[in-house]
């Protein structure tokens, strides 16, 4: 009889909710067991006694056979914006179409729904809900057990009811504290995150940023006294370089810094200024070309785009000897790409390849960012010389 209950309880566990109590393989288990439990009550209600027919006491077990299959359908969903009221209405269906069949078939296989209403109950409702619901159930199946006097059978399959519904509020306690360890456990895990990189983000402040500045301080110490002394154009114009980059590398330390203290991240809006800092200390000609409506990309997308279009122009600095370059950010219905392409003269060796000589971030580190976000990153050379094309989706 209780192994009759299984069908009811065959969708009980939801392997697509986002709390799972049970492995999927398990729930799997668990529906076809339903299944053939459904099976094996619709079976045992057409052969008992009244048979389910369309005139008398047979239609009063069709109809009530086809309500309470109906209501316990209904139960089975675990979202959580399914109104209490609503459940509990089912199940107060599933109470009355057990009565109808224990009075009108009691043969049959009615037992399994009082089981039914206190599992569901456990599970699905609050505690005084729960409660009121299958008092509900139990004072109603012994109104009709004492009016067709149905015998002694009907108490013990009410009491039956009451300790699956206790174990049930038990296995609901069980899961809910598991939830809220994982909660808590999720949290701890962000809270040291948030920790380590403010950790970090002290230390760099500290160290490197401070190296930075002093670095620069002597640059333009340096820069001046050189233009003091009259010393040659080319070695001024090289001071006037490192102390620029020097600067550059400052002003970058303070974003990061100010990145991991969660303040806004750099991204495709400052591409323009990354040109123009490239082309004042190269040189060389850059052309920068936005095609599409731009718009706010997630705070992780803006930084790959940024970065990627920062070390890019830092590759083509060290490791090229281009005549011009173009900077392209496209953004299309479905994706935002990004492409840094360098054109060398003719006759030029072959590119190093990108990131192969660079200690920071480098190709794999673009290459990995990108992949993080769901897109992915083109490095090649081309005919006239390389080509880096970052693509996001939207």
């Amino acid at each position: 009889m209780i192994s009759v209950l299984r069908w009811f309880t065959g969708t009980l566990f939801d392997p697509s909710s986002e709390t799972r109590t049970t492995a999927p393989l398990e729930a799997i288990a668990l529906r076809t067991l339903g299944l053939v439990y459904l099976t094996v009550f619709i079976v045992d209600t057409v052969n008992s006694t009244p048979q389910p027919s369309l005139h008398g006491r047979g239609l009063a077990v069709l109809l009530a056979t086809i309500a309470l299959v109906a209501a316990a359908i209904g139960t089975q969903p675990r979202r959580e914006n399914v109104p209490t009221g609503r459940r509990v209405a089912f199940l107060i269906a599933v109470a009355v179409a057990t009565a109808v069949l224990a009075a009108v078939q009691p043969k049959g296989i009615w037992e399994a729904g009082p089981y039914f209403v206190g599992i569901m109950a456990a599970l699905r409702l609050d505690r005084r809900s729960g409660v009121l619901t299958l008092a509900f159930t139990i004072i109603l199946l012994l109104v009709v057990s004492a009016v067709v006097r149905h015998g002694g059978g009907v108490p013990s399959v009410l009491l039956g009811a009451v300790p699956w519904f206790l174990l049930m509020r038990v296995m609901r306690a069980l899961r809910d504290q598991r939830d809220e360890l994982a909660v808590s456990r999720a949290s701890e895990a962000q809270a040291a995150a948030a920790a380590e990189r403010g950790r970090l983000a002290r230390e760099m402040h500290d160290v490197l940023a401070h190296s930075l500045s002093a670095l620069a301080l002597q640059l333009e110490t340096t820069r001046l006294l050189a233009r003091k002394r009259g010393v040659d154009g080319e070695v001024t114009h090289a001071l006037d370089n490192a102390h620029h980059l020097a600067a550059t590398g400052l002003e970058e330390a303070r974003r990061a810094i100010a990145t991991e203290r969660g303040d806004e991240l750099p991204g495709p809006e400052r591409i323009g200024l990354l040109a123009d800092a490239f082309g004042e200390q190269s040189g060389l000609p850059i052309a920068i070309e936005v095609n599409g409506e731009p718009r706010e990309l997630a705070p992780e997308a803006r930084l790959a785009m940024y970065r990627t279009a920062q070390e890019a122009l830092t590759n083509v600095r060290r490791h090229a000897t281009p005549e011009r370059v173009e900077v392209r950010l496209d953004y299309l219905p479905e994706s935002t790409v990004l492409v840094v392409e360098d054109h060398v003269p003719a006759g030029t060796p072959p590119p190093v390849v990108l990131g192969s000589m660079a200690n920071g971030y480098g190709l794999t580190g673009m290459r990995e960012r990108a992949e993080l976000l769901g897109g992915h990153l083109l490095a090649a050379p081309t005919g006239d010389g390389f080509r880096v094309e970052l693509r996001l989706p939207t």
